[in-house]
């Protein structure tokens, strides 16, 4: 139904895209000319932001890459293997698969983004395994399920103005969860994306004879050998009794971390799926085999996000995301306020590719103006949320961790998210305005 649109849509992505080291390239050449022309930054100043804030984002790179490695090793123990496998066997068909995987993203995005990533990718690995699908389309449709993460539980906007002096306090006060992940237009919002992802995906499958279908035997993962005469050093490797003290400390801290009200975080899933791992894989060559494998998809993460930390810090201290964000949100009144915070934050997202970091950098245009308007700051702040959220779709930099799993690359999979940035789009658009 709609392969009139998607199917345009992948061959013009498939020929103009380039691979997301060469995007990122050229977003730092847009984002430095853009603040030579428009903000009079001379070009030694530009050269001197980017470079000062190349390293900025380490921690969250290394965090990245955990995620990949650590999801990618605790789905190819046995244990979890077995449990994605009976989850692929609720869908006996292509279209059931994509409907399932895309319900299976979207509720785990919805728990926490990072968490979202990983089951989505791992999860289409499974289904591809066990059913001749389009794995493009796929995967696709395990990334689409990540639109709804900032109007859920992990939401960095809204957690971020929920909490007891939080930089924009003075503006905002703290704003309960209440008024913003679980109000009614936000709760709609979700509610309708739930519903029109998996239809659309679904309706995206390609004819048979354009499908492009993966060898089930290229996503197994080998199984270990254990040495006829090993080693003392050997032996260490393949010791049960290593795992599982490790694993059993790991779980002690975690069952006392949520037992004291501990929240997810990016830092808390990579230590629970690096604990599950440990355990589940029994020794320390298992696991160091299954990372072997894990590590061969992190090469983008690696590369890529020191340069989107170089573009972050040119468009803030060059001013230009602020600008943007004002040019905009002077078109607006108190109503329709929320859709050009909206449309502000989904142009900036894809030059600081951080919910929290673009919320930093919008926060000090979008609250006076609500505030000035008498427009409802909840709604307001949920609409920068989503606006990060919905470009999100065709941006390469949060691709990056499921097409490591997945082996693919960003060209397969952003002809069909093309059709989901239009579509959601829309449908948060009406409800920010609306609802």
């Amino acid at each position: 139904m709609l392969g009139f649109i998607s199917r345009p849509m992948v061959r013009i992505v498939d020929r103009y895209l380039p691979d997301p080291f060469v995007f990122v390239l050229v977003l730092t050449l847009v984002a430095g000319l853009a603040a030579v022309l428009t903000q009079g930054t001379g070009p030694l100043e530009v050269i001197s932001y980017w470079g000062d804030g190349f390293w900025s984002l380490l921690t969250f790179s290394m965090q990245m890459l955990l995620v990949l490695v650590t999801g990618y090793m605790m789905a190819s123990t046995p244990l979890v293997r077995r449990g994605l496998s009976a989850l692929a066997g609720m869908a006996n068909s292509a279209g059931g698969a994509i409907v399932l995987v895309s319900l299976v993203s979207l509720a785990a995005s919805w728990i926490n983004w990072g968490f979202g990533l990983v089951v989505g990718a791992l999860f289409a690995r499974e289904l591809a395994r066990t059913i001749k699908v389009d794995y493009r389309l796929l995967v696709a449709s395990a990334y689409s399920g990540f639109i709804v993460w900032h109007g859920g539980l992990a939401g960095s906007v809204p957690l971020s103005i929920a909490t007891e002096g939080h930089p924009f306090v003075d503006m905002t006060g703290v704003v309960a969860t209440g008024d913003t992940i679980f109000a009614f237009f936000n709760l709609a919002i979700v509610a309708a994306l739930f519903i029109v992802v998996p239809l659309v995906n679904r309706a995206m499958m390609p004819p048979e004879d354009e499908a492009i279908y993966v060898d089930p035997a290229l996503l197994a993962e080998d199984a270990a050998t254990r040495p006829e005469s090993p080693t003392p050093a050997e032996r260490l490797e393949n010791s049960y009794v290593l795992s599982v003290i490790i694993g059993l400390a790991g779980a002690a801290w975690l069952i006392q971390y949520f037992a004291k009200g501990g929240g997810l975080s990016l830092n808390v899933i990579n230590f629970l799926f690096l604990t599950l791992a440990i355990i589940l894989h029994g020794t320390p060559r298992n696991l160091l085999n299954a990372l072997t494998e894990a590590v061969k998809g992190g090469a983008g993460i690696v590369i890529q996000f020191p340069f989107y930390s170089g573009i972050m810090a040119i468009m803030v201290q060059s001013g230009l995301a602020a600008n943007i964000s004002q040019q905009l949100v002077d078109l607006a009144t108190a109503t329709s306020l929320p859709f050009w915070s909206f449309l502000s934050a989904g142009i900036v997202n894809f030059f600081v590719p951080s919910g929290g970091g673009q919320w930093a950098v919008q926060a000090p245009v979008i609250l006076p103006a609500a505030e000035a308007l008498g427009a409802d700051i909840a709604r307001t702040a949920m609409a920068v949320a989503w606006g990060d959220a919905w470009t999100n779709m065709v941006q390469p930099f949060w691709a990056l961790p499921i097409l490591g799993i997945a082996g693919l690359r960003a060209k397969d999979i952003m002809g069909f998210c093309v059709v989901h940035l239009i579509l959601s789009g829309v449908i948060i658009s009406v409800g920010l305005t609306f609802l």
